[in-house]
């Protein structure tokens, strides 16, 4: 799917972050397929918007995995780029991502944690409740998760990873038999017909690069088939 300047949502900017709401398909940074991104995105956004002639800066922070939606942030300075960056290393970034499942772990709310190894050729990410000679590369991961709701056999979780790990929500939850509705690599038997799976940035809440103050940038769920039932 190709996206272009009007498929792409402002939630927040100032003098030195932009946010977008991220859609389903789009990538956050390039990769080998050479698609557009939401980095090419953002600096179009910046250039017509405010009249900007030659090239327009604007920094990478973090990435949202192609098929998931939602929050994400990018620099306009290189002074908040590499503020940010700091923040995210120390993790004095909260995150919320709300997951759509099939199935849900045992109770009301609780913790995971596993060992993440990650596969770069398969571009897959396995889960380990611990370490052993063969892991000895694993990462340990932890997430705090929480049911919000359930209609139609499908549980809305409110999940705050605690790391920040590549495919963590995906793979945490796939080792636990709640794999994310439409993720068919870690294990969803169900399709989605857009290729989205069911796993959405909600908020992100750090101090600001250069204010000091506390911002909360939030996105709203997808306007598609998958979410409407969960959309007041």
């Amino acid at each position: 799917m190709s996206y272009s300047l009007q498929d792409i949502k402002v939630i927040y900017e100032d003098n030195h972050l932009l946010a977008i709401n991220k859609p389903s398909g789009l990538l956050s940074q390039g990769d080998a397929t050479g698609d557009p991104t939401a980095l090419d995105l953002g600096k179009l956004y910046i250039k017509v918007r405010y009249d900007k002639p030659g090239a327009v800066f604007l920094g990478s922070i973090h990435r949202l995995d192609r098929p998931v939606t939602g929050v994400l942030v990018m620099a306009r300075t290189s002074k908040a780029l590499t503020r940010m960056n700091k923040l995210f290393q120390e993790r004095k970034v909260k995150k919320t991502y709300l997951a759509l499942t099939r199935k849900k772990p045992e109770g009301e709310s609780g913790s995971l944690k596993h060992y993440l190894l990650k596969d770069k050729e398969k571009n897959i990410t396995k889960a380990y409740d611990q370490k052993g000679r063969r892991t000895a590369a694993a990462k340990e991961s932890k997430l705090e998760w929480k049911l919000l709701s359930m209609i139609d056999h499908y549980y809305l979780l409110e999940i705050n990873p605690l790391t920040g790990r590549s495919h963590q929500i995906r793979a945490q939850l796939a080792a636990v038999g709640c794999p994310i509705v439409g993720d068919r690599k870690y294990g969803s038997r169900q399709k989605v017909d857009d290729r989205s799976i069911g796993l959405h940035c909600r908020s992100m809440e750090f101090a600001h690069p250069t204010t000091k103050e506390i911002i909360k940038i939030e996105a709203d769920m997808p306007l598609t088939e998958l979410w409407k039932r969960f959309r007041k």
